[in-house]
């Protein structure tokens, strides 16, 4: 068991980082999927937007939950909603890799397991993490620079 803890801290906003498993690019092809999920999450929990950035292989955004204890319940929900609905052949690629308890455990191969946090402290860091997710296509290729 991990002793892993979160920052809880109120009125914040996160900087978040979401992986597909074995970084299979299926996001930008399933986006209109991506988005409900989204939608959904936004449904059941209230938080803002303030950034993202959607690869093919990974998600960097900054949220603030309304209340900060439900940031992980946002990512599940999101993750949850996505892997429910994403077509069987866009994870047929990778079920090689998924071992016994991933399959125990009702895995399909979309997600790595978890997801990268970091509590913004104050706004230049705010506005550090905005910059490396306007920064990140074109660190990895998919853009000349970075337009305003």
């Amino acid at each position: 068991m991990s002793n892993y803890r979160r920052a809880y801290q109120e009125n914040s906003y996160v900087f978040i980082t979401m992986v597909s498993f074995h970084r299979n690019p299926l996001l930008i092809r399933n986006i209109d999927l991506l988005r409900s999920s989204f939608k959904r999450a936004k449904q059941k929990y209230k938080f803002e937007l303030f950034g993202i950035v959607i690869l093919p292989d990974h998600i960097h955004m900054i949220i603030k939950p309304k209340n900060i204890q439900e940031y992980p319940s946002i990512i599940k929900s999101i993750k949850y909603y996505f892997s429910k609905n994403i077509d069987e052949k866009e994870i047929e690629n990778i079920k090689e890799y998924l071992t016994e308890s991933k399959i125990n455990k009702k895995e399909k191969g979309v997600w790595q397991r978890r997801y990268w946090e970091h509590t913004i402290k104050d706004e230049d860091d705010l506005y550090k993490h905005l910059d490396y997710i306007h920064y990140n296509p074109v660190k990895h290729g998919y853009a000349e620079n970075v337009k305003n």
